[in-house]
């Protein structure tokens, strides 16, 4: 959806709700820096003060992220996003670590329920691209980390969950990274290739155990459980 004028009334709130609209939709990407001042003034036919007011809105809601001298990038795509990242931010890794096991047991548990051929190469795949990326740096691991998690609750074919999850994507990516910057070691492969065999296996109660385990191995790098013994992969 292209910039266009908007009318004279209700001014900033036209502009944030056109602003939102753009970064909502996807057409603002999050991690896209947003056109400058001037060019959003001309663009949108109202006054810098307008556009500044605006674009201030949306910096407090967390949508966008002003850094000086470099300008504004789009932060988040919803204000669910933004709560979510604040949360994290707020209460740290262990509580996103925790709610993120509450949600994995059931959907690993689902997943080996309601699996199909497209899942398992999907989740088998990503478990190949999480291994090969621990090769390479650690930003490359945490997406090729969070891939693997994301095949696994699409498997679920849980719609609600499937969303839900991807609102949480990156208060989640944060949290494994603040795992592996305490222990970087804590790449965890054997539950990892556990949870994949027993969703393929069609397993539910093995699926549960796994993912369990998966999460219980990053709690302890944090130092909030103890560490659990690891399944060894057939």
């Amino acid at each position: 959806m292209p910039l266009a004028e908007v009318s004279r009334s209700t001014l900033v709130e036209s502009v944030i709700a056109r602003l939102e609209e753009l970064i909502t939709s996807g057409e603002w990407a999050v991690g896209l820096r947003v056109p400058p001042e001037p060019e959003l003034v001309k663009a949108l036919g109202v006054s810098r003060n307008t556009v500044r007011e605006a674009v201030r809105a949306l910096v407090h809601a967390g949508l966008l992220d002003p850094r000086p001298g470099d300008g504004t990038y789009v932060r988040a795509s919803t204000g669910l996003d933004a709560a979510l990242e604040r949360a994290a931010r707020r209460w740290g890794a262990i509580d996103a670590l925790e709610v993120r096991s509450m949600l994995e047991r059931d959907a690993a548990r689902l997943a080996a329920q309601r699996r199909d051929d497209a899942d398992v190469a999907a989740i088998e795949a990503a478990l190949a691209g999480r291994h090969l990326a621990h090769a390479d740096d650690s930003r490359a691991f945490v997406e090729a980390d969070a891939a693997f998690h994301t095949a696994v609750v699409a498997a679920t074919h849980n719609h609600v969950l499937i969303e839900l999850y991807a609102h949480l994507a990156a208060p989640l990516r944060e949290s494994v990274t603040e795992v592996l910057s305490v222990d970087a070691n804590a790449h965890d492969f054997a539950s990892h290739q556990a949870l994949a065999r027993a969703i393929r296996e069609g397993d539910p109660a093995a699926a549960e155990r796994a993912a369990t385990t998966v999460l219980a191995v990053a709690l302890a790098a944090l130092g909030d459980e103890p560490a659990p013994a690891t399944q060894q992969p057939r």
